[in-house]
């Protein structure tokens, strides 16, 4: 940064309200984060008494929000160039990276220590580890080190199932492990898919992202292959604990969907994409998000309803 940058940003920090420091907790990554692990939380086989679940909840919330900031800490010096990410509160002026690093640290130990204390030592653990491995492992080194970034780290946003599942029962099982897989393998696509769109922002950040290492040829290719594997494990997961008539409905649709969409997105070469300004991978970006929500959507529906006769197989 120049001296007059810093200088700005100097005279801007003064101006930090309370949006500035909720939005360093990545809310929108926070809700999927909320949802996950509350559809693992009430898929799993054992009642929880409310006061402890929407503890459980609260506090998985905070250790992603805590995630957020730490992550935002350490990307503050490629979010300053990316233009996705310019507008991020330390990049932007209005929060101190040193504060950002505060603030997580401490909602981190907040998060996990109230985690442990309303749930089990177990479920505090786990969401510890989540923490460590979206920050460590994933923002501090695959992220600037190799293509598949977010391949192996997406397995951070994938974790909250399992730790809501963890925190009903105190213990593992085969079907919130499933739901982790769901969104491991959802998370490739869903990004590279981005990324087909936004190859200029990670080109000019230095990120080594698929699109950036192979070129968007192989990117698309790719994002078929990891949709087929997708689309069977998914309609898959119908037939599990976590499944039924309802979930395999929606799964046999989204699929079908998501499939076709990523067969487009392989046709396509570069002049059609410039042409039309990427239409068809933005729209399955934004299949992507509908696609994750409605198949735990549809998880949440079976355990709901499953008290009652009507859900489940």
């Amino acid at each position: 940064m120049t001296d007059a940058s810093i200088n700005a940003s100097t005279v801007q920090q003064g101006d930090a309200e309370f949006g500035d420091y909720f939005a360093l907790l990545k809310p929108r990554v926070m809700s999927l984060v909320v949802f996950t692990a509350l559809v693992g939380l009430l898929a799993a086989p054992v009642g929880v008494h409310p006061v402890i679940g929407f503890s459980a909840i609260l506090f998985i919330a905070i250790g992603g929000g805590a995630s957020g900031a730490l992550n935002m800490w350490w990307d503050a010096d490629i979010d300053r160039v990316m233009k996705r990410t310019k507008g991020r509160p330390i990049p932007a002026g209005k929060v101190e990276a040193g504060e950002a690093l505060s603030l997580g640290l401490a909602l981190s130990g907040l998060s996990v220590i109230m985690l442990a204390l309303a749930t089990n030592v177990f479920a505090g653990a786990f969401l510890a580890f989540t923490i460590f491995f979206y920050v460590v492992v994933y923002t501090m080194w695959l992220k600037r080190a190799t293509p598949q970034n977010i391949v192996i780290g997406g397995a951070a946003g994938a974790f909250p199932p399992v730790i809501g599942w963890i925190a009903a029962t105190g213990s593992m099982a085969v079907e919130p492990w499933l739901m982790f897989a769901l969104t491991f393998m959802w998370t490739p696509p869903h990004f590279w898919a981005l990324a087909l769109f936004m190859r200029s922002d990670y080109d000019d950040a230095g990120v080594p992202m698929l699109t950036v290492t192979h070129g968007r040829r192989s990117t698309r290719k790719h994002i078929l292959v990891y949709t087929g594997l997708l689309a069977v494990l998914a309609v898959g997961t119908a037939f599990s604990g976590v499944g039924g008539p309802i979930y395999l409905m929606v799964a046999l649709v989204l699929n079908a969907l998501f499939l076709h969409g990523a067969w487009k997105i392989s046709r396509r070469d570069e002049d059609d994409s410039e042409a039309d300004n990427f239409k068809a991978e933005r729209s399955f970006f934004k299949l992507s998000l509908l696609y994750l929500f409605l198949h735990f959507g549809a998880i949440l529906a079976e355990a709901v309803l499953k008290p009652y006769g009507l859900g489940g197989w």
